[in-house]
């Protein structure tokens, strides 16, 4: 140790951001460990590297106690006060103990100290940086593929783009600038571990932010995103200034801002939209580009859902290929969404219509049944059960015919 390791580490404190103190105590801590070990002892030493000139100091530490059990740690009083009559039980003696050839020993572990604290300290400013850009947009590029999962040269840091978070179709090449989204940062032994997506909603969004200004200047903003990777996403903005068209901002010049956007995805379709407070008009909206009559709400229960109501030549557009225009729709808009044709929905109201009419025609048929002469032909069993639905009194141990009359009399048949 000397002057110049202690201004290399001044220049390590002031490039690195590293406390050169706690690289010194680092230091000291490693070479206590490896004079132990390089000198074959249990005793209790203490290792000090002067501030000022970078010497390096070994001191063996001895308690001093009323009974000596380990000669090694502890000293008696009277061993003590030989050194210093004003020792006391319980103070501790240090003796200077460094050996010659310490200096190689201190210079090689305070190398390897150093590199270590230094690494942790990158590995630790790397996570703290990263950490607080998740649910951002980096560029990177492809740096190796391994059995399906892509890692991206970040710069500082290398992320992992796991295959579950690749868009599917999408050929990815080493050497290859892409965009991506920072998911999450977990802490590892070899460092920070960055995991990064293709297909999170979160992407189209940023994306957009970056190229349309009025969405980094606020006057936009960018209020749903459904997206399903690869193929299509539906997105819902509004403006907080009624000069400003949301959909024209977040379109671009010629539809360029969308186009960068399509570009980056790999061709997906985009269908942006205005957003709404009102179901009605966000449900309509969200299923473009199918034209929508008439949108029911139930709000009833916890489940929102909605029917709606589209032209029979609309029904395949508004549902889209495999569902998926209104899969998008709903997750767009938080809403349950069942669509109906207009001649389907015709033909549900005037079944509801006829409904009522043929329960009264049916208790009319009921009533029919019920003739003089239909109740003189029933069983005594039915006569009862007639005359209990109707609530009529009938004398006990009446025969067929007294009951048959009785019940006859009572409904005016």
């Amino acid at each position: 140790m000397n002057l110049e390791f202690l201004e290399a580490l001044e220049d390590l404190e002031r490039e690195k951001h590293m406390s050169k103190e706690i690289l010194l105590e680092a230091i000291e801590t490693a070479l206590v460990s490896a004079y132990k070990k390089n000198y074959g002892t249990s005793q209790n030493v203490r290792v000090d590297i002067d501030r000022e000139t970078g010497d390096i100091n070994v001191f063996m530490r001895r308690d001093i106690v009323e009974e000596v059990e380990d000669p090694f740690s502890q000293a008696t009083l009277e061993e003590a006060q030989e050194i210093d009559p004003e020792y006391e039980i319980g103070d501790v003696i240090e003796y200077l103990v460094t050996p010659k050839d310490f200096g190689r020993i201190a210079a090689q572990t305070a190398k390897q100290v150093v590199i270590q604290r230094i690494r942790e300290a990158e590995r630790g400013m790397i996570y703290d940086d990263y950490v607080t850009r998740q649910g951002e947009v980096v560029t990177g590029i492809v740096s190796r593929i391994s059995g399906g999962t892509v890692f991206v040269n970040m710069g500082r840091a290398e992320g992992i783009l796991a295959s579950g978070e690749q868009i599917q179709g999408e050929r990815l090449r080493p050497g290859e600038r892409i965009k991506v989204y920072v998911m999450d940062v977990k802490r590892s032994n070899k460092g920070p571990q960055v995991f990064l997506s293709r297909t999170h909603p979160g992407l189209v969004k940023r994306l957009f932010e970056l190229e349309v200004p009025e969405i980094q200047e606020g006057v936009v903003e960018i209020k749903s995103v459904a997206r399903e990777a690869g193929s299509r996403t539906k997105i819902a903005a509004c403006t907080y200034d009624e000069n400003v068209d949301p959909v024209g901002s977040c379109v671009g010049p010629r539809g360029q801002r969308v186009q960068a956007v399509v570009n980056e995805l790999g061709g997906e379709k985009i269908d942006i939209i205005n957003w709404s407070d009102e179901p009605g008009k966000m449900i309509s909206a969200a299923l473009s580009p199918a034209e929508v009559e008439m949108v029911l709400i139930n709000e009833n229960g916890n489940e929102k859902s909605a029917l709606v109501i589209v032209p029979d030549y609309q029904l395949s557009l508004a549902i889209g290929k495999e569902g998926q225009n209104v899969r998008l729709a709903a997750r767009l808009c938080g809403w349950k969404i069942d669509i109906k044709s207009h001649s389907k929905w015709e033909e549900m109201q005037k079944t509801e219509k006829a409904a009522p009419q043929k329960a009264e025609e049916a208790d009319d048929e009921k009533a029919a049944a019920y003739t003089a002469s239909a109740v003189k032909k029933m069983k005594k069993a039915d006569l009862a059960a007639l005359a209990e639905e109707n609530g009529i009194e009938i004398e006990d141990g009446a025969t067929n015919a007294q009951m048959a009359d009785a019940i006859i009399a009572a409904m005016g048949l």
